[in-house]
């Protein structure tokens, strides 16, 4: 009777360990929110990482992707959406994470990672249509009396609030322009928005599939892709001045509290700083940090005078609560848009 005990308890301990070795093998999920523009961007990234990181350690991994507008996606993880790493548009959205009691992550999250864990660059351009039939070339021209803008909506999008930044800039650099005229830019420029969408995505279906609109404010690698799909459709117009769009990433350290689940979300950010990740990168028509492999693709890159959020306006938090906070400037813009 032992004896049948002892191997009893033998085998529970093999099936034990069998489990335990089957869960260390077994396909691991990984969440990625991101936003809009980066979905083509991270359907080749995800299954180059996967299998660099099966190559690395023999574990496949399934990794989920969410994409929404910027400032959606920050309000969702915050809300509890258990995303492991988080890969948005401009800083002020993962800001968002590390406030009260709740913080999801550090203060210090963007020290983190090389180029303030941004990996990857951008810019906001314009994507007309063929022929430019409205002969739209800088920004002054967006406020012709019968063009018609599409932008999203700076309060769910954080591509909207580089458009908006952009434009502002713009106006400011230009001879005797100040604050003063700048928000009149604004405010002409909103009156020719017919509607705002919610995401950059959504704003770009309105204008190329909806046929609505002259012009798109658009990601620079999200008129791109547009023109590639339809080459005989659109032409991409840069103006003379726009701003350089930061969009960086983050692990989310309250929900990757399992040592194994937490090295997958670092390997998962850091590889993006890889060659490889880095050409990715510019084939989506971002614009890599890495300056080797940004001048492999300096061809499809124009050169533009690029203002940035750190010198123009004083960082994201500053700029949040000035132009994007209720009551702020956008909100007064948009409430009465009329000079």
């Amino acid at each position: 009777m032992n004896k049948f005990r002892h191997y009893c308890l033998l085998v529970t301990i093999l099936i034990g360990l069998i489990a335990c070795d089957s869960n260390n093998n077994s396909e691991t999920t990984l969440l990625n929110a991101s936003y809009d523009a980066t979905r083509e961007l991270y359907q080749h990234y995800n299954t180059d990482f996967q299998q660099y990181w099966y190559q690395q350690t023999g574990q496949k991994i399934h990794i989920r992707q969410s994409n929404g507008g910027s400032g959606k996606q920050a309000i969702a993880v915050q809300n509890g959406l258990k995303a492991d790493v988080v890969t948005l548009a401009l800083a002020g959205d993962i800001n968002v994470l590390n406030r009260g009691k709740k913080a999801l992550l550090p203060p210090n999250w963007q020290h983190r990672l090389p180029y303030n864990s941004t990996p990857y660059t951008s810019t906001i351009v314009f994507l007309v249509r063929k022929g430019n039939p409205k002969h739209i070339h800088d920004w002054g021209d967006l406020i012709q009396n019968n063009v018609q803008i599409i932008t999203p909506n700076p309060k769910t999008s954080g591509g909207a609030r580089w458009n908006f930044l952009a434009a502002w800039a713009w106006a400011k650099h230009q001879p005797n322009g100040n604050d003063a005229s700048a928000e009149a830019f604004l405010r002409a420029l909103i009156q020719h928005v017919p509607m705002m969408d919610t995401g950059a995505r959504a704003a770009t279906i309105t204008f190329t599939h909806r046929q609505l609109g002259d012009v798109l404010l658009a990601w620079e690698n999200e008129a791109r892709l547009a023109h590639k799909q339809a080459p005989d459709e659109f032409e991409i117009i840069t103006p003379s001045l726009s701003i350089l769009c930061e969009p960086p990433v983050a692990v989310v350290d309250s929900n990757v509290t399992i040592p194994g689940k937490r090295r997958l979300a670092i390997a998962y950010l850091q590889h993006l700083y890889s060659d490889s990740a880095q050409r990715l990168i510019a084939q989506s028509f971002f614009r890599p940090v890495n300056p080797k492999i940004m001048a492999e693709y300096r061809h499809q890159f124009p050169s533009l005078q690029l203002v940035t959020i750190d010198k123009e306006f004083g960082g994201w938090t500053a700029a949040q609560q000035r132009f994007f906070s209720d009551g702020g400037i956008f909100d007064q813009i948009y409430a009465s848009p009329k000079p």
